[in-house]
């Protein structure tokens, strides 16, 4: 079952205490690149559901395994390349299944139009077949 996602928005002082870190922090990571926050109109920063899974990301990449942030940004973008060839590769999957699926229920009406190369079917004249 797939996880709900809710439109919430937090503002950075809840982010920032549910996290530990100070609201620097997630400015820096702004500027950096590193997350992308969202906008009120009074110009707050707002951290979805999104944002917060890709900081839990940021801080294991740097609390837990030491990476620095020029680190951090080439893992992130290297996983958005991972995800985004995924996305490709189940789709080529999805095209090729409905191409199988799609020769399997109705029968070729000629296997020769279907081929790459030109088949010339050789008719054996009714007195050569007999002597086979």
């Amino acid at each position: 079952m797939a996880k709900s996602k809710s439109k919430a928005a937090y503002m950075i002082s809840a982010v920032a205490e549910q996290y530990e870190i100070h609201p620097q922090t997630l400015r820096l990571y702004e500027r950096e690149g590193l997350l992308k926050p969202s906008r009120s109109e009074g110009n707050t920063r707002l951290f979805t559901d999104g944002d917060l899974e890709r900081l839990e990301v940021i801080l294991h990449l740097t609390r837990d395994l030491g990476v620095n942030l020029a680190g951090v940004e080439i893992i992130l973008n290297m996983r958005e390349k991972m995800d985004q060839m995924q996305s490709q590769i189940q789709e080529f999957v999805a095209s090729l299944n409905r191409e199988l699926l799609s020769r399997t229920v109705r029968p070729a009406e000629s296997s020769a139009g279907n081929s790459l190369i030109p088949v010339i079917s050789a008719r054996v004249p009714a007195a050569a077949a007999k002597r086979r």
